[in-house]
Protein backbone atom coordinates (compact mmCIF):
# COMPACT_ATOMS: atom_id res chain seq x y z
CA UNK A 1 0.00 0.00 0.00
CA UNK A 2 1.29 3.43 -0.93
CA UNK A 3 0.62 6.35 1.40
CA UNK A 4 0.37 9.83 -0.10
CA UNK A 5 1.52 13.00 1.65
CA UNK A 6 -1.11 15.06 -0.17
CA UNK A 7 -4.74 15.39 0.72
CA UNK A 8 -7.33 13.65 -1.37
CA UNK A 9 -9.03 15.72 -4.04
CA UNK A 10 -12.42 14.27 -3.20
CA UNK A 11 -14.92 16.86 -1.99
CA UNK A 12 -17.73 16.58 0.53
CA UNK A 13 -20.95 18.58 0.61
CA UNK A 14 -20.73 21.83 2.65
CA UNK A 15 -23.38 23.97 4.25
CA UNK A 16 -23.96 27.61 3.24
CA UNK A 17 -22.37 28.97 6.44
CA UNK A 18 -19.26 26.84 5.93
CA UNK A 19 -18.92 28.07 2.36
CA UNK A 20 -19.12 31.72 3.47
CA UNK A 21 -16.45 31.22 6.17
CA UNK A 22 -14.13 29.52 3.68
CA UNK A 23 -14.43 32.43 1.27
CA UNK A 24 -13.02 34.89 3.84
CA UNK A 25 -9.19 34.81 3.78
CA UNK A 26 -7.56 33.87 7.08
CA UNK A 27 -5.48 36.54 8.82
CA UNK A 28 -3.19 35.86 11.74
CA UNK A 29 -2.69 38.43 14.49
CA UNK A 30 -0.40 38.52 17.49
CA UNK A 31 -1.09 40.28 20.75
CA UNK A 32 2.66 40.82 21.22
CA UNK A 33 2.96 42.90 18.03
CA UNK A 34 5.95 42.59 15.70
CA UNK A 35 8.66 40.08 16.38
CA UNK A 36 12.38 40.58 15.94
CA UNK A 37 14.49 37.66 14.79
CA UNK A 38 17.94 37.49 16.34
CA UNK A 39 20.61 35.84 14.23
CA UNK A 40 23.93 34.67 15.57
CA UNK A 41 27.18 35.60 13.89
CA UNK A 42 28.31 33.53 10.97
CA UNK A 43 31.69 32.03 10.32
CA UNK A 44 34.86 33.89 11.16
CA UNK A 45 36.21 35.67 8.10
CA UNK A 46 39.94 36.28 7.74
CA UNK A 47 41.66 38.52 5.25
CA UNK A 48 43.61 36.89 2.38
CA UNK A 49 47.13 35.74 3.12
CA UNK A 50 48.81 36.70 -0.16
CA UNK A 51 51.66 39.23 -0.15
CA UNK A 52 49.62 42.10 -1.62
CA UNK A 53 46.75 41.71 0.88
CA UNK A 54 49.09 41.41 3.85
CA UNK A 55 50.99 44.52 2.79
CA UNK A 56 47.73 46.42 2.33
CA UNK A 57 46.00 45.29 5.54
CA UNK A 58 48.99 44.74 7.81
CA UNK A 59 51.35 47.53 6.77
CA UNK A 60 49.48 50.26 4.94
CA UNK A 61 46.26 49.75 6.93
CA UNK A 62 47.48 48.98 10.45
CA UNK A 63 49.54 51.39 12.59
CA UNK A 64 51.07 48.66 14.75
CA UNK A 65 52.26 46.57 11.80
CA UNK A 66 53.48 49.70 10.02
CA UNK A 67 55.49 50.83 13.04
CA UNK A 68 57.00 47.38 13.63
CA UNK A 69 58.25 47.08 10.05
CA UNK A 70 59.52 50.66 9.94
CA UNK A 71 61.21 50.38 13.32
CA UNK A 72 63.11 47.19 12.44
CA UNK A 73 63.96 48.17 8.86
CA UNK A 74 65.19 51.66 9.73
CA UNK A 75 67.20 50.45 12.73
CA UNK A 76 68.79 47.66 10.69
CA UNK A 77 69.59 49.94 7.74
CA UNK A 78 71.23 52.54 9.99
CA UNK A 79 73.79 50.16 11.51
CA UNK A 80 77.36 50.87 10.36
CA UNK A 81 78.93 48.12 8.26
CA UNK A 82 82.56 47.17 7.82
CA UNK A 83 84.38 45.06 5.24
CA UNK A 84 87.35 42.90 6.06
CA UNK A 85 89.12 39.72 5.15
CA UNK A 86 91.38 37.44 7.16
CA UNK A 87 94.27 39.90 7.18
CA UNK A 88 92.92 43.43 7.19
CA UNK A 89 89.94 45.70 7.59
CA UNK A 90 89.27 47.92 4.59
CA UNK A 91 88.71 51.61 5.02
CA UNK A 92 88.15 52.08 1.29
CA UNK A 93 87.06 49.40 -1.16
CA UNK A 94 84.98 49.28 -4.39
CA UNK A 95 82.28 47.25 -2.61
CA UNK A 96 82.05 49.82 0.18
CA UNK A 97 81.70 52.54 -2.43
CA UNK A 98 79.03 50.47 -4.20
CA UNK A 99 77.06 50.06 -0.98
CA UNK A 100 77.37 53.77 -0.27
CA UNK A 101 75.84 54.61 -3.66
CA UNK A 102 74.16 51.42 -4.95
CA UNK A 103 72.21 53.07 -7.80
CA UNK A 104 71.45 56.56 -9.12
CA UNK A 105 68.22 56.95 -7.12
CA UNK A 106 69.05 55.34 -3.77
CA UNK A 107 71.64 55.55 -1.04
CA UNK A 108 72.84 52.79 1.27
CA UNK A 109 70.18 53.36 3.93
CA UNK A 110 67.34 53.48 1.40
CA UNK A 111 68.45 50.32 -0.36
CA UNK A 112 68.92 48.32 2.84
CA UNK A 113 65.67 49.61 4.35
CA UNK A 114 63.76 48.40 1.29
CA UNK A 115 65.52 45.02 1.47
CA UNK A 116 64.77 44.52 5.17
CA UNK A 117 61.16 45.66 4.71
CA UNK A 118 60.59 43.14 1.90
CA UNK A 119 61.87 40.34 4.14
CA UNK A 120 59.62 41.42 7.02
CA UNK A 121 56.54 41.79 4.80
CA UNK A 122 56.90 38.73 2.56
CA UNK A 123 59.67 36.58 4.03
CA UNK A 124 61.80 37.03 0.89
CA UNK A 125 64.25 39.70 -0.24
CA UNK A 126 65.67 39.94 -3.77
CA UNK A 127 68.71 42.02 -4.68
CA UNK A 128 69.66 42.43 -8.33
CA UNK A 129 73.31 42.96 -9.29
CA UNK A 130 73.82 44.95 -12.51
CA UNK A 131 77.22 44.72 -14.14
CA UNK A 132 78.98 46.08 -17.20
CA UNK A 133 81.84 44.25 -18.90
CA UNK A 134 82.31 41.97 -15.91
CA UNK A 135 82.36 44.81 -13.36
CA UNK A 136 79.64 45.20 -10.73
CA UNK A 137 78.08 48.64 -11.14
CA UNK A 138 74.67 48.88 -9.42
CA UNK A 139 72.38 47.13 -6.92
CA UNK A 140 68.57 47.17 -6.91
CA UNK A 141 65.94 45.73 -4.56
CA UNK A 142 63.15 43.94 -6.43
CA UNK A 143 59.60 43.52 -5.17
CA UNK A 144 59.00 40.08 -3.73
CA UNK A 145 55.38 39.85 -4.86
CA UNK A 146 56.50 40.14 -8.49
CA UNK A 147 59.19 37.47 -8.30
CA UNK A 148 58.66 33.79 -9.04
CA UNK A 149 61.27 31.11 -8.53
CA UNK A 150 61.85 28.57 -11.30
CA UNK A 151 63.29 25.34 -9.84
CA UNK A 152 65.58 23.10 -11.84
CA UNK A 153 65.65 19.32 -12.07
CA UNK A 154 67.75 19.16 -8.90
CA UNK A 155 65.28 21.32 -6.94
CA UNK A 156 67.57 24.33 -6.72
CA UNK A 157 66.55 27.54 -8.48
CA UNK A 158 67.73 27.72 -12.05
CA UNK A 159 66.07 31.08 -12.80
CA UNK A 160 63.83 33.80 -11.42
CA UNK A 161 60.92 35.34 -13.34
CA UNK A 162 60.13 38.98 -12.59
CA UNK A 163 56.73 40.15 -13.86
CA UNK A 164 55.83 43.84 -14.20
CA UNK A 165 53.36 45.69 -16.45
CA UNK A 166 52.34 42.50 -18.23
CA UNK A 167 55.91 41.63 -19.17
CA UNK A 168 58.17 38.98 -17.69
CA UNK A 169 61.95 39.03 -17.42
CA UNK A 170 63.95 35.90 -16.60
CA UNK A 171 67.16 36.00 -14.57
CA UNK A 172 69.40 33.02 -15.32
CA UNK A 173 70.94 31.70 -12.09
CA UNK A 174 73.15 29.16 -13.89
CA UNK A 175 75.34 31.93 -15.31
CA UNK A 176 78.94 32.43 -14.17
CA UNK A 177 77.85 35.35 -11.98
CA UNK A 178 74.30 34.95 -10.63
CA UNK A 179 72.36 38.21 -11.01
CA UNK A 180 69.95 37.68 -8.07
CA UNK A 181 70.72 37.44 -4.37
CA UNK A 182 67.76 35.73 -2.71
CA UNK A 183 67.55 36.16 1.07
CA UNK A 184 64.67 34.29 2.66
CA UNK A 185 63.38 33.71 6.14
CA UNK A 186 62.97 30.20 7.47
CA UNK A 187 59.81 28.39 6.40
CA UNK A 188 59.20 24.87 7.76
CA UNK A 189 56.93 23.81 4.89
CA UNK A 190 58.34 25.59 1.85
CA UNK A 191 61.62 24.83 0.08
CA UNK A 192 61.81 28.03 -1.96
CA UNK A 193 60.00 30.86 -0.17
CA UNK A 194 60.27 32.24 3.35
CA UNK A 195 57.73 32.83 6.12
CA UNK A 196 57.38 36.45 7.16
CA UNK A 197 56.42 37.83 10.58
CA UNK A 198 53.50 39.53 8.85
CA UNK A 199 52.05 36.10 7.99
CA UNK A 200 52.45 34.89 11.57
CA UNK A 201 50.70 38.03 12.87
CA UNK A 202 47.87 37.92 10.29
CA UNK A 203 45.14 36.85 12.73
CA UNK A 204 46.13 39.47 15.31
CA UNK A 205 46.14 42.08 12.53
CA UNK A 206 42.58 41.14 11.55
CA UNK A 207 41.43 41.42 15.17
CA UNK A 208 43.13 44.80 15.59
CA UNK A 209 41.65 46.14 12.34
CA UNK A 210 38.18 44.87 13.27
CA UNK A 211 38.40 46.57 16.67
CA UNK A 212 39.43 49.82 14.97
CA UNK A 213 36.45 49.64 12.61
CA UNK A 214 34.12 49.02 15.56
CA UNK A 215 35.53 52.07 17.36
CA UNK A 216 35.05 54.16 14.22
CA UNK A 217 31.43 53.02 13.93
CA UNK A 218 30.85 53.94 17.57
CA UNK A 219 32.28 57.42 16.99
CA UNK A 220 30.05 57.88 13.95
CA UNK A 221 27.14 57.20 16.27
CA UNK A 222 28.25 60.08 18.55
CA UNK A 223 30.02 57.59 20.84
CA UNK A 224 26.68 56.53 22.29
CA UNK A 225 25.22 53.07 22.60
CA UNK A 226 22.21 52.29 20.47
CA UNK A 227 18.66 52.18 21.71
CA UNK A 228 15.16 51.13 20.71
CA UNK A 229 12.03 53.04 19.78
CA UNK A 230 9.01 51.26 21.23
CA UNK A 231 5.58 52.01 19.77
CA UNK A 232 2.53 51.33 21.87
CA UNK A 233 -0.63 52.05 19.95
CA UNK A 234 -4.22 52.17 21.03
CA UNK A 235 -5.61 49.13 22.87
CA UNK A 236 -2.10 47.78 23.31
CA UNK A 237 -1.48 47.16 19.61
CA UNK A 238 2.14 47.72 18.54
CA UNK A 239 2.26 48.36 14.83
CA UNK A 240 3.13 51.13 12.38
CA UNK A 241 1.94 51.49 8.86
CA UNK A 242 4.47 51.23 6.07
CA UNK A 243 4.46 54.99 5.48
CA UNK A 244 4.87 55.74 9.18
CA UNK A 245 7.73 53.26 9.48
CA UNK A 246 9.59 54.71 6.47
CA UNK A 247 9.08 58.27 7.72
CA UNK A 248 10.42 57.37 11.14
CA UNK A 249 13.50 55.70 9.65
CA UNK A 250 14.23 58.71 7.44
CA UNK A 251 13.91 61.17 10.32
CA UNK A 252 16.20 59.09 12.54
CA UNK A 253 18.86 58.91 9.82
CA UNK A 254 18.62 62.62 9.01
CA UNK A 255 18.29 64.24 12.40
CA UNK A 256 19.68 61.86 15.02
CA UNK A 257 22.56 59.84 13.52
CA UNK A 258 26.17 60.87 13.14
CA UNK A 259 28.55 62.95 15.21
CA UNK A 260 27.01 66.19 13.89
CA UNK A 261 23.71 65.37 15.59
CA UNK A 262 25.23 64.53 18.96
CA UNK A 263 23.05 65.73 21.85
CA UNK A 264 20.16 66.77 19.61
CA UNK A 265 16.81 66.34 21.39
CA UNK A 266 14.34 63.85 20.00
CA UNK A 267 10.69 64.74 19.46
CA UNK A 268 8.50 61.69 19.96
CA UNK A 269 4.88 61.65 18.87
CA UNK A 270 2.11 59.84 20.66
CA UNK A 271 2.74 56.18 21.25
CA UNK A 272 6.56 56.34 20.82
CA UNK A 273 8.97 55.76 23.70
CA UNK A 274 12.80 55.69 23.65
CA UNK A 275 14.53 52.87 25.53
CA UNK A 276 18.33 53.43 25.71
CA UNK A 277 20.63 50.42 25.76
CA UNK A 278 23.84 50.48 27.76
CA UNK A 279 27.19 48.98 26.78
CA UNK A 280 27.37 45.25 27.21
CA UNK A 281 30.40 43.66 28.94
CA UNK A 282 31.61 42.41 25.55
CA UNK A 283 31.52 45.98 24.21
CA UNK A 284 33.52 47.23 27.17
CA UNK A 285 36.20 44.58 26.48
CA UNK A 286 36.86 45.79 22.93
CA UNK A 287 39.68 48.14 23.94
CA UNK A 288 41.40 45.39 25.92
CA UNK A 289 41.04 43.08 22.92
CA UNK A 290 42.65 45.72 20.71
CA UNK A 291 45.60 46.16 23.08
CA UNK A 292 46.03 42.39 23.31
CA UNK A 293 46.08 42.11 19.51
CA UNK A 294 48.68 44.90 19.36
CA UNK A 295 50.92 43.00 21.76
CA UNK A 296 50.59 39.85 19.65
CA UNK A 297 51.62 41.78 16.53
CA UNK A 298 54.64 43.20 18.35
CA UNK A 299 55.49 39.71 19.63
CA UNK A 300 55.49 38.26 16.11
CA UNK A 301 57.93 40.94 14.91
CA UNK A 302 60.11 40.81 18.02
CA UNK A 303 59.49 44.45 19.02
CA UNK A 304 59.02 45.18 22.74
CA UNK A 305 55.51 46.67 23.17
CA UNK A 306 57.03 49.37 25.34
CA UNK A 307 58.74 50.80 22.25
CA UNK A 308 55.37 51.00 20.49
CA UNK A 309 53.58 52.73 23.34
CA UNK A 310 51.20 49.80 23.92
CA UNK A 311 49.79 50.14 27.47
CA UNK A 312 49.75 47.39 30.03
CA UNK A 313 53.17 45.90 29.30
CA UNK A 314 55.85 46.03 32.01
CA UNK A 315 58.20 43.28 30.89
CA UNK A 316 61.24 45.58 30.93
CA UNK A 317 62.21 47.79 33.83
CA UNK A 318 62.87 50.82 31.64
CA UNK A 319 62.97 52.00 28.07
CA UNK A 320 66.75 51.55 27.78
CA UNK A 321 66.57 47.85 28.60
CA UNK A 322 63.74 47.36 26.09
CA UNK A 323 65.76 49.15 23.40
CA UNK A 324 68.85 47.03 24.15
CA UNK A 325 66.79 43.82 23.96
CA UNK A 326 65.28 45.02 20.67
CA UNK A 327 68.71 45.44 19.08
CA UNK A 328 70.21 42.31 20.59
CA UNK A 329 67.32 39.90 19.90
CA UNK A 330 65.69 41.30 16.75
CA UNK A 331 67.80 43.77 14.78
CA UNK A 332 71.27 42.18 15.04
CA UNK A 333 70.23 38.61 14.07
CA UNK A 334 68.44 39.96 10.99
CA UNK A 335 71.36 42.20 9.95
CA UNK A 336 73.96 39.50 10.51
CA UNK A 337 71.97 37.06 8.40
CA UNK A 338 71.52 39.53 5.56
CA UNK A 339 75.14 40.76 5.71
CA UNK A 340 76.48 37.20 5.66
CA UNK A 341 74.46 36.31 2.58
CA UNK A 342 75.14 39.65 0.89
CA UNK A 343 78.88 39.41 1.58
CA UNK A 344 79.08 35.97 -0.05
CA UNK A 345 77.08 37.20 -3.04
CA UNK A 346 79.25 40.28 -3.59
CA UNK A 347 82.46 38.27 -3.12
CA UNK A 348 81.59 36.24 -6.21
CA UNK A 349 81.65 39.42 -8.30
CA UNK A 350 85.05 40.59 -7.07
CA UNK A 351 86.66 37.10 -6.88
CA UNK A 352 87.75 37.64 -3.29
CA UNK A 353 86.71 36.22 0.04
CA UNK A 354 85.35 39.18 1.97
CA UNK A 355 83.38 39.42 5.18
CA UNK A 356 80.62 42.04 5.51
CA UNK A 357 79.55 42.53 9.11
CA UNK A 358 78.15 45.04 11.57
CA UNK A 359 80.53 47.34 13.39
CA UNK A 360 79.30 46.59 16.89
CA UNK A 361 81.55 49.25 18.41
CA UNK A 362 79.48 51.94 16.66
CA UNK A 363 76.03 50.80 17.85
CA UNK A 364 74.91 53.22 20.59
CA UNK A 365 72.32 50.83 22.02
CA UNK A 366 75.03 48.22 22.70
CA UNK A 367 77.70 50.62 24.03
CA UNK A 368 77.43 49.38 27.64
CA UNK A 369 77.68 45.72 26.65
CA UNK A 370 80.57 46.42 24.28
CA UNK A 371 82.53 48.36 26.91
CA UNK A 372 82.11 45.50 29.36
CA UNK A 373 83.31 43.00 26.75
CA UNK A 374 86.39 45.06 25.90
CA UNK A 375 87.26 45.41 29.56
CA UNK A 376 86.76 41.72 30.27
CA UNK A 377 88.93 40.59 27.34
CA UNK A 378 91.59 43.22 28.04
CA UNK A 379 91.94 42.02 31.65
CA UNK A 380 92.42 38.38 30.57
CA UNK A 381 96.20 38.11 30.99
CA UNK A 382 96.26 34.47 29.83
CA UNK A 383 95.16 35.46 26.29
CA UNK A 384 97.58 36.55 23.62
CA UNK A 385 97.05 39.67 21.51
CA UNK A 386 95.99 37.56 18.52
CA UNK A 387 93.43 35.70 20.62
CA UNK A 388 92.03 38.94 22.03
CA UNK A 389 91.64 40.40 18.55
CA UNK A 390 89.89 37.26 17.35
CA UNK A 391 87.42 37.40 20.24
CA UNK A 392 86.64 41.04 19.43
CA UNK A 393 86.12 40.26 15.73
CA UNK A 394 89.21 42.16 14.59
CA UNK A 395 91.47 40.93 11.78
CA UNK A 396 94.84 39.41 12.61
CA UNK A 397 97.93 41.62 12.68
CA UNK A 398 100.24 41.35 9.69
CA UNK A 399 103.30 42.32 11.76
CA UNK A 400 103.96 41.06 15.25
CA UNK A 401 103.93 43.79 17.86
CA UNK A 402 107.10 44.05 19.93
CA UNK A 403 107.00 42.41 23.30
CA UNK A 404 106.63 44.64 26.30
CA UNK A 405 109.93 45.60 27.93
CA UNK A 406 110.40 44.12 31.40
CA UNK A 407 109.87 46.51 34.23
CA UNK A 408 113.00 47.75 36.03
CA UNK A 409 113.51 46.91 39.64
CA UNK A 410 115.35 48.85 42.35
CA UNK A 411 118.60 46.93 41.76
CA UNK A 412 118.54 47.76 38.01
CA UNK A 413 118.40 51.48 38.72
CA UNK A 414 121.52 51.25 40.89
Amino acid sequence: MVFSLFKSTATTPQTASETAVAAVPAQKASAAGRMMALQSAGRITWSPRDAASLARNGFAGNPVGFRCVKLIAEAAASLPLLLQDRLQRYETHPLLELLRRPNPVQGRAELLEALYAQILLTGDGYLEAVGHEGELCELYVLRSDRMQLVPGADGWPKAYDYAVNGRKHRFNMRADLPPICHIRAFHPQDDHYGLSPMQAAAQALDVHNAASRWSKALLDNAARPSGALVYQGADGQAGLSADQYDRLQAEMAQYHQGAGNAGRPMLLEGGLDWKPMGFSPSDMEFQKTKDSAAREIALAFGVPPMLLGVPGDATYANYQEANRAFYRLTVLPLVQKVCGRLGDFLSQHVTASLDLRVDLDQVPALAAERDAQWQRISDAAFLSIAEKRALLGLPALTVEEPAEAPKKGPDDEL
